[in-house]
């Protein structure tokens, strides 16, 4: 397993190593010791799958608050997505700046989105299947999210505003300059 930063340091791609033969394929997708060594120790504590059966669907940018703030391991199990993380630290030199990142089942990549990032994704091919660990457990109450296609952020999605198939949630979200501290 490879672990490669990115842009944005904190974020970071995590490439398992795949080992072949004529039945096909077997690779290791999560080490802890791997990951700890290469600066990621959060403790995740709950997997996530969702299911787009539509390209151009968004599902984003979500984040949770503390105290139930998450830190997430995301990879695509069928289809593909650009996947994308927002940095929300308000003290960090990249406050606002984004990392984004094709991930697709055939390469099997993953990308660490740690605590304090919005992280979203959008589906470039039909039936797309997303598998997440996060760190702390889905919270209501701690539940936020901020405008997918905020003109400030520009992010170069793959999909227009109009064609974008969209949750009631997303399509109403909070832009980065009125979402005030978070993190």
């Amino acid at each position: 397993m490879q672990v490669i930063e990115t842009e944005i340091p904190a974020v970071k791609r995590v490439v398992p190593k795949r080992f072949g033969d004529d039945r096909g394929w077997f690779s290791e997708t999560y080490r802890v010791d791997v990951l700890a060594a290469a600066g990621i120790a959060d403790h995740l504590v709950q997997d996530n799958q969702s299911f787009s059966a539509e390209t151009g669907t968004v599902r984003g940018l979500h984040f949770q608050i503390s105290p139930a703030a998450q830190a997430k391991l995301v990879r695509a199990l069928a289809g593909a997505i650009l996947d994308v993380a927002v940095d929300l630290r308000r003290a960090s030199p990249t406050y606002g700046r984004h990392v984004a990142v094709r991930l697709d089942a055939a390469g099997g990549e993953q990308l660490y989105v740690p605590a304090g990032f919005a992280h979203g994704f959008c589906t470039l091919e039909p039936n797309t299947m997303v598998a997440y660990k996060v760190s702390a457990y889905y919270s209501r109450e701690h539940d936020r999210n901020l405008l997918w296609n905020d003109p400030d952020l520009a992010i170069a999605w793959p999909v227009a505003a109009g064609e974008a198939v969209l949750s009631d949630k997303d399509r109403i979200a909070p832009r980065l300059g009125d979402l005030g501290p978070v993190f």
